[in-house]
This record gives structure tokens, sequence and C-alpha cells, in this order.
């Protein structure tokens, strides 16, 4: 039996354990009032603790509670008690052994701060952006009031701070997910899933915490230049396993596997020869893309959309969206390609082109260009023919076309080839008329006398052109009795002059001329014939087809001579 001193000592004792400040102790709620709660915990008076401390909770008078003393006495002698950090107090404890033993903590989001969002689970505690979601969250605000499992990552107990991590859970629950799935999937099963994520090569599914991939190539059985075409981030699809690495953790996808392959029994639906119709799905430099049916595409190529013209861009000719016929060229079922044609929708001009452009006939048509090698003539609508250089004159030599004809002349021609396989027809303009070299011994003789003009200046000699566009040859050494050392210091480009003819070639289309012979009798033009003949083109004579080629380097179209 204890004493009467025993006791008192004991009940001292347990008054200040119990009234210790930073304590919790257990109190009884004698009133309520609009701002604060009053609570008796045995002391000498009440405390007084604000009424929002008791948010979400029920609560009346009379009712036992625990608190935390946080003074004994304030500046005005009241007790000052608090609920939360009473709560704050025994939860602290609580998380911290959760901590330790890598256990979760349940909590209910209350607000958005710098870096994150706050999170009640007991105490306040702090949510990383990062560590929300596996995706980072667009909008904060959708997670506001919502109760979410965490894991504890960091505990700081002089701060009284911690880290929470919602993204881990999520990442724990997905390998147990994905574990299952693996080990009871089998390839060629359906299965559901929603898109998580789009790439230009491809679909990321999320199957149960499994992300399978869908390649674009395993889309559609048609084309289609990017997955965003056919899906969407968050739409459900159902996919076929394709294939499944268990040590990689990887899972192929397909979703065109899940309807009928049209190509199957593509030969007997698209005979070779045979028309389709489609829309034209894209434009390429070499051609243009055609979708004959759901699935199924085929190539026009660029040289397959016309006979006749050279097109270099479809785009010039099609447009992208506009659905066109067309003729089956070729199937390739093992690739997947179909060729089609456009230009055999009409008959090839060029297979009876002979019958309407005989060789030899006459034709009429617009020069539509010009290159340094001759002249292209446009014979009907997409059908050109083409007049070599050489074939502009049988007496001028001509350097360019340009010197005779200009773009959009009509002229007339002659047919002289035709190259079908080449889509090729050579004209010419001199065949129209005899060749005035057949009898020229008829025009010119040695010893005639002739008039003529200077149209062209060389080194070795001055050209004449003469009755019938025939052109002469005078030669340096035949310009005059005294020695010639520059042609120009004799004759110039547009001199009237007179000669005689001291040679004919007929065979070499040649005229050799003599100034310095106009005035010379019968026996001095016999001497001067001798002397002429004796010279050679590889020394002091040239061919007139060499001696136009030399006068080239210094005569032009249009240049004055000199």
């Amino acid at each position: 039996m204890k004493t009467a001193s025993a006791e008192l000592e004991a009940l001292i004792n347990e008054t200040f354990t119990e009234y210790k400040e930073g304590s919790i102790v257990k109190g009884t709620i004698l009133d309520i009032k609009p701002q604060v709660v009053l609570v008796d915990i045995g002391y000498k008076s009440e405390g007084a603790i604000p009424v929002n401390e008791f948010e979400d909770e029920e609560f009346e008078v009379g009712e036992e509670i625990e608190v935390l003393l946080e003074k004994l006495e304030n500046d005005e002698g009241m007790i000052v008690l608090s609920k939360e950090k009473a709560a704050h107090k025994q939860n602290w404890d609580k998380i911290v052994k959760v901590f330790h033993d890598g256990g979760l903590v349940k909590g209910k989001v209350k607000s958005i701060v710098k870096g994150g969002l706050m999170v009640n689970v007991g105490v306040e505690a702090f949510l990383p952006g990062s560590q929300i979601d596996i995706i980072p969250p667009k909008d904060l605000t959708e997670y506001i009031g919502n109760v979410y499992e965490f894991k504890i990552v960091k505990v700081n107990d002089e701060r009284q701070n911690i880290v929470l991590s919602r993204r881990e859970v999520i990442e724990a629950e997905r390998a147990e997910q994905r574990a299952r799935f693996l080990e009871t999937v089998t390839i060629g099963d359906k299965v559901d899933g929603l898109v998580k994520n789009i790439t230009d090569f491809g679909v990321f599914v999320d199957l149960e915490g499994m992300d399978g991939l869908l390649h674009i190539t395993d889309m559609s059985w048609g084309r289609i230049n990017h997955p965003s075409e056919m899906v969407a981030v968050g739409q459900s699809l159902h996919v076929q396993i394709l294939d499944v690495n268990k040590e990689k953790e990887r899972v192929s996808l397909g979703l065109k596997q899940m309807l009928k392959n049209p190509w199957e029994n593509i030969e007997s639906k698209y005979p070779i020869g045979g028309t389709v119709k489609g829309r034209i799905t894209k434009l390429v430099p070499y051609g243009a893309f055609i979708e004959v049916e759901e699935g199924v595409e085929g190539l026009v190529h660029v040289s397959e959309l016309s006979w006749t013209k050279r097109i270099t861009r479809p785009q010039d000719v099609l447009t992208q969206g506009d659905e066109i016929e067309a003729v089956i060229l070729g199937i390739n079922k093992e690739e997947q390609k179909i060729s089609l044609g456009v230009r055999q929708l009409d008959a090839n001009p060029w297979d009876a082109i002979e019958s309407r452009f005989p060789i030899g006939s006459k034709i009429k048509g617009q020069v539509r260009n010009l290159t340094a090698y001759g002249a292209f003539v446009e014979m009907e609508d997409g059908i050109d023919g083409m007049i070599h250089v050489s074939d502009l004159s049988w007496t001028r030599k001509i350097n360019h076309p340009s010197e005779i004809l200009k773009k959009n002349d009509d002229v007339e021609a002659t047919v002289l080839e035709i190259d079908k396989v080449n889509q090729r027809i050579s004209l010419g303009i001199k065949q129209l008329d005899d060749d005035p070299w057949s009898d020229i011994d008829t025009h010119f003789a040695v010893g005639d006398l002739v008039k003529g003009t200077v149209t062209k200046i060389a080194s070795f000699g001055a050209f004449v052109a003469l009755e019938n566009e025939i052109d002469g040859l005078v030669h340096i050494s035949q310009l005059s009795e005294e020695h010639v050392g520059r042609v120009k210091d004799i004759a110039n480009v547009g001199d009237e002059v007179e000669a005689r003819v001291i040679k004919v070639d007929k065979v070499e289309r040649r005229i050799g001329l003599s100034i310095k012979a106009a005035s010379y009798s019968e026996e001095e033009l016999k001497q001067e014939t001798a002397a002429f003949e004796a010279l050679r083109p590889s020394s002091d004579l040239v061919g007139l087809d060499e001696a136009f080629r030399f006068a080239q380097e210094e005569y032009r179209p249009g240049q004055a001579g000199e």
C-alpha cells in the first residue's frame, strides 16, 4: 500500500508527463464556435483549435480527440493545442516505417506547386512532375482531388520533407502485367490495346502494361504516308500478334492481318490489258500511284502518260485526289506491284506513222525549237520531225539553223527517214529541190567569167556567192598578181567581184575562182588552170567542206568581213 507521499509524487510525475509541451494528449470537445473549437485536456484552461483543422471530418461536443500540446500558456494565459500537428506527429513515424519497409502509401492530391503536386498522405508530401505518370501529363489540374497509391522515395527528418513517386508504382504494376502477358500470349492471338505513341515508322500500343509495335507496313494493305492517317493517341485497337520475343520483351502487331489480303486473287481480278478506275493517291517525280481498291495501288510511270508528249513531271498533267482510268500493264503479286498505263487508252500514233507520213512525202509544220544540230518541226500534235543542219541547203554550209530559220516559222520539208522504235522522224528542206551540183557543169565551166558577192573571209581565201546559191572559193593566191599577205587587204564581205572559173569539181562539190585571171587571155588562163590543178587540199587548196569548217573560226553570221 502506497503512502500518501508516494501517491503525491506519482500524481506530480503523471501531471508533468501528461502536460509536457510537444506531447500528444487526449482532450474533450467542449464547444464548437464559428472560428474555433474549444477543447479541454484537464489542464487549468481549455485550448482553442482553429475549425479548419477539422476539415473533412465530422465532430461533435463531448467527443474525445488527440491533440498536440504546443504551449502550456500563451500571452493570453490559454493553452495552445493543435489537432493537425498531433496527426502529423503520429503519421510521420508511420510514413518513415513505410519508407524503410518499401511499402506503398495512399494520398490525396491537394494542390499544384512549382515542379509538381502536393499530396496529403497524413502529412504533406511532394510529388515531382516527372514522377506523376509514365507519360508526362499535359494538364496537372486533372489530378487535383484524386486519391492514388504512391511509393515514398525520399524522407528528410530534419526538414520534415517527403518525396513521392506514382510513376514507380505504375511501372511496377506494368512489369507484373508484362510478365503475365508474355507467359500467356501466342503468335496469332487477337488482343485489344490503346494507342500510346505514334512515330514515323509505326505505332506503340499498350497491351495491359506491355508495349507492342504496330509497324506502318502492317497497318494497311494499301499505301499510307504516316501512321497518324489511320490512328490517334488514346484510340482503342483490335490487333493480331505477329511475333513475340520474350527475352527482349518485344511484341510485333498487325492491323491489316485482321482483314482479308486483297492481293490473294489479284491476277483474276485485274487481268493484263484490262482497264481500271482509281484515285490518284500520290504524285512522285517518276509517276503517279493509283488506288484501284482499298489496299491495292498501281503505279503509272511518267513514260506511260502519253505516246507523244514528253512529260517530265506527272503533276503537270495529273492532280492528287482525281479519279482516272488506266490499263493494266503488269502485276507482281510477290512484291505487290501493279504497272498501269494511261496512254494505252488511245491508239499509238506511231503505229501508223508511215501511212500518214510516207517517206518522200512533203509536210508542212511550225518550227518548235532550234538546237546546234538542227530544227524540230511539229508535224501534228505531239509528233515532231527534225531537220538536221546538213539537210537545210545543198549549196550553203550552215553552221547553225538560226542562219535561215526562226522559232515559230512555218516551213515545208520532205520526210527522209522514220524510226518507229525510237520515235524519230528525219526531215529535209534541201530535198524539196534538185541538187544543183548534179548538173553543175551545165551552169559553170572552166574559163567562164562570173560575178558574185564575197560572203565569207578565211585566212586562205574568200568565199563568193554565185548564181543558184553556189559558192566558189578564191584562193589567196588567186586574189592578185601581187603577193597578198592578208585576204582582207584585197576583199571584204559584201564586195562585188568578177572572177574566172578555173576549177569545177563535181565530186568534191567545189568551184575554184580566180580574180587575177579575170582579164587573162585564153593561153594565160590555161597556164593558171594547170597551176591551180597542181594544188592539193593538203597544201595550198582545201575542199569546200574543209574550207568552210576552217572559216567558222574566223566568221560568224552577222559578223562584218575584214
